[in-house]
C-alpha cells in the first residue's frame, strides 16, 4: 500500500480517476457474474418445462444476460479509461521529476551513472508504473469482489456442492502462496539490475562496435556484455525451473474441480433423490467455479507487477536522491577570477580512500597553472573540484575569494569554460552546437569563433556549412574535429576561467597544431587550469604542480622544476627520450 500512496502523489488532478476506475471495474465484476445467474434460472425454467420453450420467462432471462455481458464490458472499458489517465500522468510526472531532479545534480553524479543506466531506470521504470496502473490495478476490485459473490452464490444454493468445488482451489492456493513471497520479491530485484546491466552494457557495446570491426574482433571481445547476457540467462532459467513443477501442480489442481464436484452431486442424488435440484445447481457450479481459478491467476499478476512497481518507484529514488549541490541562501556574485585551493581533502562517494590530500595552492588571475602526474594522481578531480563536480570533503575552492559553494551554480557555470578530452557534440547542426556556449551569439560572432578554434576548414567543407547536422541525419566528423568544434564552443562563451582536461589527448599531429592554436585564443587572459600528459604543451605554464597519489609533491616553473632534479625532471626526460626514439624509428622507416 505504500507504493499505492507514492504513484498517487503523481497523479496530480486525476487522482480522483484511480477510485472511480476501481469502483467502475467493481461494477463491471458484479454485471459479470450476473449472466452466470441468468443462465442457471434459464436452464431450471428448462427442467421445470420439461423442454425447449419459448416462455416469456426464458426470452426476458436472456436479454437480462446479454445486457449485463454488455454492461459489465461498458462498465471495464470506462474503469480502464479512468486508469489509464491516472497512469499516462504518473508515468509522464516520474519522468519529469526524475529529470527535473537529474539536471540539478552535480557534474559528477554523470562520472558514476552511465547514460544507458540512467535511460533504463528512468524511461523504462515509469512504463512499468503504467503498466500496473492501467491494466493489473484496476482487476484488484474484480479480484476481491468476484471470488466473494462466487462464495456466496455457492454457499445459498447448496453448501456440501460448494465445500467439493472449493476444495481445489484452497489447495492450488495453499501451492501458490508456498511458491510466491520472499523468493518472488529477490527475483525481482535481481530481474530489474540484470536488464539495468546488459543495458548499459548494451550501450557501452554498440559504442564500440568501430573498435571491434577495425580489429575484426567478435561480442566475446566485450566480456562485460556476453557476461550481463549469460548472468541474465542463468538467472531467469533457474526462475524458470523453480516455477515448473508448482505451476504444474496447480494448473491440473484448479482445474480438476469437476473431478471432486462431479462424485459428490451423485452421492447427494443417490441420498436425496432429488435429481433434477442437484443436477441443476452442479450446472451452476460448473459455470462459477472457474471464477477463482481466474482471480487467482489475476491476483498472482497483481502481485507480480505491484513487486514490479515497487522495485521501479524504489529504483527511481535511489538514483534521484543522489545529494543536490546545495544553494546558498545569499549567493554572491563573481568579480575577481583567480583560484585558490585551501587545504582541500576528497574522497569519491562510497569509498574511504583519498583521492585528494590537503591540497593547497593558487592561480592568480589571468595566469595559468597545468597538473601533471601519473594517471589516477588525482589530477582530473582537482580539474573538477572547480567548476563543483563534486563537493569537497573539507578544505576550500575559491574563485575571487568566495567559496565555490556560495555561488550559485549557474553563476559559477557562466564564468568557468572546461574542454575535456572527451569531445561532447548534439546530433543537431554545426551551429547550434557552437551556440551552445552562448545561445545570444550573432552569426557574426559565431563565425570569430570558428575562425579563433582553426575549424575554419571544418565548416567550408561539409554541404550546408554551419547548417550541417552531425550524426546519422548529416555527417559525421574526426575525433580532432570535434574538438575543434567543441573549442569553438568554448571561445564563443569567453568565460574567464578556462579548464582544461587534455583536450589534445587524441588528435592527430595536423589536428594537435590547430588545437593548439585555438586553444591559444582561447586561453588569452584567462585564468586558465590544465591538465597535460604531453610536457611540451605546458613549458610556458606559469605554475606546474606535480601531483602523486592526491598529493602535490613539486612545484614550480618547467625551468624550476628542471633544476631540482626530481620527479618533474625524471618525466621530462622520459618524454624526451619517447620523442627522439619515435622520431628515430620513423626515420629508419622512411
Amino acid at each position: 500500500m505504500n507504493t499505492l500512496k507514492k504513484l498517487q502523489q503523481y497523479m496530480g488532478h486525476r487522482k480522483a480517476l484511480f477510485p472511480l476506475s476501481m469502483v467502475l471495474s467493481a461494477f463491471s465484476a458484479l454485471a459479470g457474474t450476473l449472466p452466470y445467474v441468468f443462465i442457471w434460472l434459464i436452464v431450471r425454467e428448462l427442467f421445470a418445462s420439461g423442454g425447449i420453450s419459448a416462455s416469456g420467462d426464458i426470452t426476458k432471462y436472456a436479454w437480462w444476460a446479454a445486457g449485463c455481458a454488455i454492461g459489465s464490458i461498458l462498465l471495464y472499458f470506462g474503469a480502464l479509461m479512468c486508469s489509464h489517465l491516472a497512469a499516462f500522468r504518473v508515468e509522464s510526472n516520474l519522468r519529469y521529476d526524475a529529470m527535473q531532479k537529474i539536471v540539478r545534480m552535480p557534474l559528477g553524479f554523470f562520472d558514476t551513472n552511465t547514460t544507458g543506466r540512467i535511460r533504463k531506470i528512468i524511461d523504462d521504470n515509469a512504463s512499468v508504473t503504467h503498466s500496473f496502473l492501467a491494466h493489473q490495478l484496476p482487476d484488484l476490485a474484480a479480484t476481491i469482489l468476484i471470488p466473494l459473490v462466487a462464495a456466496v452464490l455457492i454457499f445459498v444454493f447448496d453448501w456440501r456442492l460448494g465445500l467439493a468445488c472449493l476444495l481445489p482451489v484452497v489447495i492450488s492456493m495453499t501451492i501458490m502462496s508456498m511458491t510466491m513471497g520472499r523468493k518472488e520479491q529477490q527475483f525481482m530485484k535481481s530481474y530489474m539490475t540484470s536488464l539495468e546491466e546488459m543495458n548499459t552494457e548494451a550501450v557501452e557495446y554498440v559504442r564500440g562496435i568501430p573498435v571491434v570491426k577495425v580489429f575484426q574482433q567478435t561480442i566475446f571481445s566485450f566480456k562485460n556484455f556476453h557476461n550481463s547476457i549469460m548472468n541474465y540467462n542463468k538467472m531467469v532459467y533457474g526462475y524458470t525451473r523453480m516455477w515448473e513443477k508448482p505451476m504444474s501442480a496447480y494448473t491440473v489442481i484448479i482445474n480438476s474441480f469437476v473431478f471432486v464436484l462431479a462424485p459428490v452431486a451423485i452421492l447427494l442424488i443417490g441420498n436425496t433423490g432429488d435429481y433434477s435440484s442437484v443436477l441443476l445447481n452442479f450446472f451452476l457450479f460448473v459455470l462459477i467455479t472457474p471464477v477463482f481459478s481466474q482471480s487467482i491467476m489475476r491476483s498472482m499478476y497483481l502481485d507480480q507487477a505491484l513487486g514490479q512497481a515497487a522495485e521501479a518507484i524504489g529504483r527511481l529514488e535511489n538514483l534521484t536522491t543522489f545529494d543536490l549541490l546545495s544553494v546558498a541562501k545569499d549567493p554572491k556574485t563573481l568579480e575577481q577570477f583567480s583560484i585558490s585551493f585551501n587545504n582541500v581533502s576528497f574522497s569519491y562517494p562510497g569509498t574511504t580512500q583519498k583521492a585528494l590530500d590537503d591540497i593547497t595552492f593558487f592561480i592568480p588571475q589571468g595566469k595559468t597553472v597545468a597538473l601533471v602526474g601519473a594517471s589516477g594522481s588525482g589530477k582530473t578531480t582537482i580539474a573538477r573540484l572547480v567548476p563543483r563536480f563534486w563537493e569537497v570533503n573539507s578544505g576550500q575552492v575559491l574563485i575571487g575569494g568566495i567559496d565555490v559553494r556560495d555561488i550559485h551554480p549557474t553563476e559559477l557555470m557562466k564564468h568557468v569554460s572546461f574542454v575535456f578530452q572527451n569531445t561532447r557534440l548534439f546530433k543537431t547542426t554545426l551551429l547550434q552546437n557552437i551556440k551552445y556556449g552562448n545561445p545570444d551569439a550573432t552569426i557574426a560572432e559565431v563565425e570569430r569563433a570558428v575562425d579563433m578554434a582553426q575549424c575554419r576548414d571544418v565548416i567550408n567543407k561539409q554541404p550546408l556549412g554551419l547548417e550541417t547536422k552531425i550524426g546519422t541525419e548529416g555527417t559525421y566528423l574526426s575525433g580532432g574535429e570535434q574538438q575543434r568544434i567543441v573549442l569553438a564552443r568554448a571561445i564563443l562563451k569567453n568565460a574567464p576561467i578556462v579548464v582544461l582536461d587534455e583536450a589534445t589527448a587524441f588528435a592527430d599531429p595536423e589536428n594537435e597544431h590547430l588545437i593548439h592554436q585555438a586553444l591559444t585564443e582561447l586561453t588569452k587572459g584567462k585564468t586558465v587550469l590544465m591538465i597535460a600528459h604531453r610536457l611540451t604543451s605546458i613549458t610556458d605554464a606559469d605554475n606546474i604542480l606535480v601531483i602523486d597519489k592526491g598529493k602535490i609533491v613539486e612545484e614550480g616553473s618547467h625551468p624550476e622544476l628542471l633544476k631540482k632534479g626530481g620527479i618533474y625532471n625524471n618525466m621530462w626526460n622520459e618524454y624526451q627520450q619517447s620523442v627522439r626514439w619515435t622520431i628515430g624509428k620513423e626515420a629508419t622507416h622512411a
